[in-house]
């Protein structure tokens, strides 16, 4: 493989008056976990459609390994592994057969790479004979994964691999990621949570099908650094349509039991706790969800 293992430069897609994807560019590297974020319908699917050669994009240009999305489509579908983010394998078929009925796709045996999967595959061992429609939700994605990897795959895409699964099994898909990683596989994932951001060597919020920020997490939080206040109030529905109207904030929003309030060197937590129904206001550290937020609520970086 030569060069990055993924490059995106100006990829537009419309559906009609809808801009799935604006101007998109990015580039992954060998050998590292990029991580794509950003809510449900922010362009991530369209994206990995494109790069999977599922579609074609309006314009701009797609490498996959060094192959063209558009004119090279033979060779990245030999070369990379896709995971879609529906479960897209036959559900009548047992967890044996249908890892045979993949690696067949591709002219080959289970048996010629099953050391790709047999980490994976041993969690699963017992259930080998049970059809994949009667599996948990975890058992289902890794068994979604072995079969996305069955054919030993230069590159791996995963779109939205843990949505719909439990806290465990989230854990447990990633750190099966880490290991992959290891063997100086790339891997694209795509995920709605911000909290997996943590596991990816680089990360792109997307929102609208536009890219707000790319970097490390850490680099990602501190461009955008500015102070932020947790507040509380007696009803913080009211609390929070008057903290909006509050000189000082920039951005105002809900986030469990506190408001979370952008502020700029003019607003102090004095001057929030006189608000009439505010009970408590402290300053903490913004993670990586406050930082989408207030990009969003900014409409630029």
């Amino acid at each position: 493989m030569i060069g990055n293992a993924i490059h995106i430069e100006n990829v537009s897609k419309n559906f009609g008056s809808v801009k799935a994807l604006d101007n998109v560019s990015l580039d992954v590297s060998r050998g590292e976990i990029y991580g794509l974020l950003g809510p449900d319908g922010a362009g991530k699917t369209t994206l990995f459609r494109i790069l999977t050669t599922l579609m074609l994009p309006d314009s701009g240009k797609a490498m996959v390994c060094g192959f063209d999305t558009t004119k090279d489509y033979a060779r990245i579908r030999r070369t990379a592994g896709y995971m879609p983010g529906r479960f897209s394998l036959y559900p009548d078929l047992s967890v044996e057969e249908n890892l045979k009925f993949f690696a067949s796709l591709f002219g080959g045996k289970v048996s010629d790479n099953f050391d790709m999967v047999a980490p994976i595959y041993n969690q699963l061992a017992p259930f080998k004979n049970r059809r994949a429609a009667n599996l948990s939700g975890g058992m289902k994605q890794k068994l979604a994964l072995c079969c996305a990897l069955i054919h030993r795959p230069e590159i791996l895409f995963l779109d939205e691999p843990t949505t719909g699964v439990d806290a465990v099994s989230r854990s447990e898909f990633w750190d099966i990621l880490s290991d992959i990683k290891q063997t100086g596989m790339p891997i694209f994932v795509s995920t709605p949570y911000m909290d997996e951001a943590s596991r990816c060597d680089r990360i792109s919020l997307i929102n609208s099908g536009k890219i707000l920020e790319t970097g490390t997490l850490e680099d990602i939080l501190r461009r955008n650094s500015m102070p932020l206040l947790a507040v509380k109030g007696d009803n913080n529905y009211r609390t929070l349509l008057a903290l909006r109207e509050a000189a000082g904030v920039k951005t105002a929003f809900l986030s469990g039991e506190y408001i979370h309030v952008f502020t700029d060197s003019l607003c102090t937590p004095e001057s929030l706790a006189s608000i009439e129904g505010v009970s408590e206001v402290k300053a903490i550290n913004p993670d990586i969800e406050d930082v989408f937020i207030k990009i969003m609520g900014n409409g630029s970086n």
